[in-house]
């Protein structure tokens, strides 16, 4: 079930970060996302799940200091660098942190094979990211800071996967922490985005904007909800790996979607993070 959870995770979190990538200005695109899953999570927190304990709510204030640097990380990598480009380096940095953070919080180790499996999903990510700077043609001016960017974003990746990780697991209801958790990150953007939208002189439709808001709400709560699970029913550390499989799909979304190039180079190394998280996985 958690090895089913990660994988669902995988997908629809290439899904959403194309979302966010997409058309409009990245910080719109995640300040709808935002206000959506926030208005939808309001009434389950408040009215359906129990009412979260005590010791819960400095876990709460954690998790939204550290979704919030994430967002904005992400949000200007995303400004700054093509998604293709962008994607896989955050992605790539998540696994390797995440591993070492759930060794000295949860006491999970890793078989040789499966220290293998990482070192090869690592080598395709980032032998993807390498590719795509290689023979990049659009967006090579900002490409430096868009890549300080990705990696700074990765590591906070790794740190709200291990905290939200202990999150889930210090309340006696799994659903507590997820509703609770997207009513209150919900609040931060949202307003920002607005002041953004309202300050725009060419400014993108409401209603189009909010329509895929309403969707990347969806799917967050898909995404999110399923690697958490996972990560409270089976190791941090496997979870988050196959979680980085995204890649994969990140690649054939850039390609289908947005337009970008993919050839059969990037095709053997996506096929590169796949063996990595099946040797991951076996090798448990």
């Amino acid at each position: 079930m958690a090895l089913y959870l990660a994988l669902t995770a995988a997908i629809l979190h290439a899904v959403f970060g194309a979302l966010q990538k997409g058309r409009h200005d990245p910080w719109l695109s995640r300040g709808a996302i935002d206000f959506s899953y926030g208005l939808m999570a309001a009434p389950f927190a408040l009215f359906v799940v129990p009412w979260p304990e005590p010791h819960m709510w400095i876990i709460f204030l954690g998790a939204f200091v550290i979704h919030v640097g994430y967002k904005v990380l992400q949000a200007m990598a995303y400004s700054k660098g093509a998604f293709t480009v962008v994607y896989p380096i955050v992605r790539g940095m998540g696994p390797l942190f995440t591993v070492a953070g759930a060794y000295l919080i949860f006491g999970e180790t890793f078989t040789l094979w499966q220290w293998m499996g990482i070192a090869t999903l690592l080598a395709g990510i980032f032998g993807l990211a390498i590719y795509n700077l290689i023979f990049l043609t659009t967006e090579r001016e900002t490409l430096g800071l868009a890549l300080a960017l990705a990696f700074s974003t990765g590591l906070f990746v790794a740190l709200y996967t291990t905290y939200d990780a202990y999150g889930i697991r210090a309340t006696a209801n799994p659903f507590t922490f997820l509703a609770w958790f997207f009513f209150i990150d919900g609040l931060a953007i949202p307003p920002y985005a607005l002041r953004r939208w309202l300050k725009m002189t060419d400014r993108p439709a409401a209603v189009p904007l909010m329509i895929r808001g309403f969707f990347g709400g969806l799917v967050a709560f898909a995404s999110f909800g399923s690697i958490m699970v996972a990560t409270r029913l089976d190791k941090v550390g496997e979870a988050a790996v196959m979680r980085e499989t995204s890649t994969i799909f990140a690649a054939l979304i850039g390609w289908l979607v947005l337009k970008e190039t993919v050839g059969p180079r990037r095709i053997a190394l996506m096929a590169l993070i796949a063996l990595g998280a099946v040797i991951v996985e076996v090798g448990g």
